[in-house]
């Protein structure tokens, strides 16, 4: 499928949607049936990771005491919800679902930990067995462990929920959460145990709160960005192979960023290990400055733009479905950036209150999915009979969910008149009864709520616009 042209079909044809009635009266908002084999699995993950949590709350309780591990777990917290925001944030035209992110960052949070932890602590002994400095570890093994424990969530979400890394922006979110989740509970270590503990038992109390905000400062204002920023090295990995249909890219991309982490992790943790090592301060300011920053900084700008690319693919895609009459011109300029998505769910939310609101958050999102589908299947991702199929399916129940979300709004407002889009222009009713037939604006940039005629019946073989295939 790698060759198909704008305005292929992708799928067998689908029932027509019926004419949306304005007011939307009997609508319902689009449903999903309950899987039990879905529920089992979840089930089963979540039962792994509380047995990870429950082994680190253990581990870190032994370590540090009742004291130090809470005082630590306070100042552990306190960046999460700024950094957690930061992806949503990123997230903001596509939000992946709550389930699949709370288990990214559960499992960086105790999956991963609590294997980083056992094999960071079985290789410092080995090192120390070996009359071996054991600040190796450090450079050695826990940046092998770490990124490749933190990688594994997004990596089985990639193997068993492909669709959910829809591309490079899944990408970095999902691992980024992992990264997050990570940080967190190993900062409650440094701020605990390195930090309070360790203050309180060489001089008291007030020492290791002096340490504990020096750590602080350190490890969470200063250096609190390195776990997200390694690991997002793995999330372009991730989803450029979302977004390949080359099987050695899918392979190979998530190899390279993987490696990628792991060598920028291995250099940072180096950094202060040769700063002590030679007494050299400059080594790790010159490496914080000359390498770290302008890393920092070019993978923001490479997710602000790949957060502005993801707006406009609705626009480069979803024309195939106003020609065929599925959409209509200024719902795709609508969906164009986020200013114009939060003025429609105003205006849907005056014209039919929260479950207008509701419907038109629903719709964005499913347009921003429908058009996702679809730049997928022309870059030839399914290549199996049983992918191809599935898309299909998935593109029609986006576009039933489409105009399901679209009864909810569609004919309410007052201060527009009635219409009906044909897929090549407008059929306005006007309050003192006269009709009009409208052409298209070359760039509409306000939505015009109308209703859809039924598209037509479907072609000969070899044609179509998208959402028909001839038998």
């Amino acid at each position: 499928m790698a060759d198909i042209p704008p305005g292929a079909p992708l799928s067998p044809s689908p029932t027509a949607p019926a004419v949306p009635q304005p007011g939307g009266g009997g609508a319902r908002m689009p449903s999903r049936r309950l899987n039990w084999l879905r529920l089992l699995v979840l089930a089963g993950t979540v039962l792994f990771i509380a047995a990870c949590a429950l082994f680190m709350v253990f581990r870190l309780g032994e370590n540090l005491g009742v004291e130090a591990l809470l005082i630590g777990l306070v100042a552990a917290i306190l960046p999460v919800p700024v950094l957690v925001g930061c992806f949503l944030w990123l997230d903001r035209y596509e939000p992946e679902p709550l389930r699949y992110l709370i288990f990214c960052f559960a499992w960086g949070a105790f999956v991963s930990t609590a294997a980083s932890l056992t094999v960071n602590n079985f290789a410092a002994d080995r090192f120390e067995g070996w009359g071996l400095p054991s600040a190796l570890t450090a450079v050695l093994v826990a940046p092998f462990i770490e990124e490749l424990t933190k990688a594994i969530g997004p990596v089985l979400l990639l193997l068993f929920r492909r669709r959910e890394i829809s591309g490079i922006t899944d990408g970095l979110v999902y691992c980024g959460l992992s990264a997050v989740g990570f940080a967190m509970v190993e900062n409650i270590l440094y701020l605990g145990g390195y930090g309070y503990a360790t203050g309180v038992e060489q001089y008291g109390p007030a020492t290791g709160t002096q340490q504990v905000i020096a750590i602080f400062i350190v490890r969470i204002l200063l250096f609190g960005f390195a776990h997200p920023l390694f690991t997002s090295m793995t999330g372009v990995g991730l989803g450029i192979a979302a977004r390949a249909a080359s099987r050695w890219v899918r392979v190979l991309a998530p190899l390279a960023g993987l490696l990628l982490a792991m060598m920028l992790h291995g250099l940072w943790n180096l950094l202060p290990t040769l700063t002590q090592a030679t007494n050299q301060p400059l080594i790790m300011l010159y490496g914080f400055v000359g390498l770290m920053v302008p890393l920092f900084f070019g993978m923001v700008g490479l997710a602000l733009w790949l957060r502005a690319w993801e707006g406009r693919i609705t626009e480069r895609i979803l024309p195939d479905y106003v020609r065929a009459g599925w959409l209509t011109p200024p719902e795709v300029a609508a969906l164009g950036s986020l200013g114009r998505r939060h003025a429609a769910r105003a205006w849907a939310k005056r014209v039919s209150g929260d479950a207008g609101l509701r419907a038109m958050r629903g719709y964005q999102f499913a347009a921003t999915r429908l058009a996702l589908l679809r730049d997928g299947a022309l870059r030839g991702l399914d290549r199996r009979p049983a992918d191809r199929e599935r898309t299909a399916r998935e593109e029609r129940e986006l576009l039933e969910a489409i105009g399901a979300y679209r009864s909810f709004f569609v004919g309410r407002d007052p201060q527009a008149p009635a219409g009906i889009w044909d897929g090549h222009r407008y059929h306005l009713r006007f309050p003192d009864g006269t009709q009009r037939s409208v052409e298209a604006p070359d760039e509409p940039v306000v939505p015009i709520p109308v209703v859809l005629v039924a598209p037509p019946p479907p072609p000969p073989p070899g044609f179509g616009p998208p959402g028909w295939h001839a038998r």
